[in-house]
């Protein structure tokens, strides 16, 4: 089938489920789809378009299956597919969530392409999926064809394929809509009515994470399974499934491997640590309800490149044993701060194994979590910092350069990421830097920290986009077990 060496995967159907814009209840939707599609008896493989580390929370817990993410900026346009074929391996059918409106992606007045970079459009053209398209009916009438005609006709590129009522008042409002989706030729693939009783709980960055929600979380999942089963044709969205997607799918061992060695710390990769599983060296990841962001990748490439991930909760847990390396990922830490605080002996540990050279990535929570103090609770002390909840959300994409050598980067490396914090950094020492951008107005921007051998960043990088920083890493820690294997 002209795979070469990676592995070749059946062409698995997809629906991509889009809105014309944020609010419309797509979340939702694709969520309730994929329980349903589940309960009816598909394999459905779960992915989100964009940044986004929340959603995929809820897809997997109606999957059953990680929830993964699509991202052409993190990751670049040339691996979207490759990813959707790793994603969807064992699977027969796919439902990814867009992001914002359909059109919506990165604000770049260079880009020239003919949809927005990182947009739902952008990825669902990429698949060759056709868009089902969530309308918000509140405030709808007739009017409404011609919205769905502007959709279905702004780029010949996207195939619309049909189109979700939701949040529908009446059956007379149902039948006035119905009317306006005919008018246009778009089918009706579900009406859903208003049920306030399914918002998810949110908070300052979005929805509340799985996670963290617990048993009410499930609950939810099994609530929008229960409606879009009764109010959507899930056969006709089986049949509508398409997907153009071919070639070899992306595995972990593969993305190392085009990654080169170039950039790793010292000489190269120990091999003598790329054994993979429990005889790895130790990278311990947290995790629990305070450091919920991440992407699967990550930790399929770091097994790959001779790890033994073990994550553990730093609400209540120490550093597992023989910890060589440490990644601390993002998500809402300002929401646990005085029970993060209250485990002294791992906030003690963190900072005398930082000092004494342990390899350390943390991102966004992660960099909260080395700070002297989180709103007014001690954390670790290893970043010369405290960090406090801020007035506003910083948000958005970064062109950034890393500044020094670390144990992710060199200096000098172009890399992209994306920003997404309500906290700030106060009172700040004379930490180095970790990267470099030019903001919005081209202002001048000096972001995260470098320490000892710690990378923290409010920054979020994708791995599979920057496999070589994983191996980097990896390599630190080996180096850092042998050094402390030796004394």
């Amino acid at each position: 089938m002209g795979c070469g060496s990676g592995r070749c995967l059946v062409r698995v159907p997809a629906v991509v489920v889009a809105a014309p814009a944020s609010g419309s209840g797509k979340t939702t939707l694709a969520t309730g789809l994929i329980g349903a599609l589940r309960r009816a008896g598909h394999r459905v493989a779960p992915f989100k378009v964009g940044p986004d580390y929340i959603d995929p929370g809820y897809h997997g817990l109606a999957a059953g299956r990680p929830g993964r993410n699509l991202d052409p900026v993190l990751v670049g346009a040339e691996r979207v597919v490759p990813l959707y074929q790793h994603g969807t391996q064992g699977c027969g059918l796919a439902v990814v969530e867009g992001v914002m409106g359909l059109f919506d992606g990165r604000i770049d007045e260079n880009h020239s392409g003919p949809v927005a970079e990182g947009s739902t459009a952008q990825v669902a053209s990429l698949l060759g999926a056709p868009v089902i398209l969530v309308v918000d009916a509140r405030g709808h009438s007739q009017s409404l064809a011609a919205l769905l005609h502007g959709f279905a006709t702004f780029d010949s590129g996207i195939r619309l394929g049909g189109v979700i009522l939701n949040r529908v008042g009446s059956e007379r409002h149902d039948q006035v809509l119905r009317a306006a989706c005919a008018r246009v030729g778009l089918p009706v693939l579900g009406s859903l009515p208003r049920m306030a009783e399914l918002e998810v709980p949110s908070r300052h960055l979005g929805l509340i994470p799985a996670v963290e929600h617990g048993s009410a979380a499930t609950a939810a999942v099994a609530a929008m399974t229960d409606l879009v089963a009764a109010h959507v044709d899930l056969a006709g969205i089986a049949r509508l499934a398409r997907s153009t997607a071919g070639g070899p799918a992306w595995d972990p061992e593969g993305g190392l491997g085009a990654a080169g060695g170039g950039g790793a710390v010292g000489a190269g990769p120990d091999r003598g640590w790329r054994r993979g599983g429990a005889g790895g060296v130790v990278i311990a990841m947290a995790g629990g309800p305070a450091f919920t962001f991440g992407y699967a990748e990550h930790r399929e490439l770091l097994s790959a490149a001779g790890a033994n991930v073990v994550v553990f909760d730093p609400l209540h847990e120490e550093l597992p044993s023989g910890t060589a390396g440490l990644v601390l990922p993002g998500g809402f830490p300002e929401e646990h701060a005085a029970d993060l605080a209250g485990n002294v002996g791992l906030l003690k540990a963190v900072g005398e194994q930082a000092r004494l050279g342990l390899p350390i990535h943390a991102e966004c929570a992660g960099l909260l979590y080395l700070t002297r103090s989180l709103d007014g609770h001690a954390m670790a002390g290893v970043v010369d910092a405290d960090a406090e909840f801020g007035p506003r959300l910083t948000l958005g994409y970064r062109d950034a350069v890393a500044l020094s050598d670390s144990v992710l980067w060199q200096a000098g490396q172009r890399v992209r990421g994306h920003e997404f914090h309500r906290t700030r950094l106060v009172a700040a020492g004379a930490d180095a830097p970790a990267w470099g951008w030019h903001g919005n107005q081209g202002e001048r921007v000096r972001e995260g920290a470098l320490v000892h051998q710690v990378h923290a960043s409010y920054l979020h990088t994708h791995p599979a986009g920057n496999p070589a920083a994983v191996t980097r890493f990896v390599t630190a820690a080996a180096g850092y077990a042998r050094i402390h294997a030796a004394t």
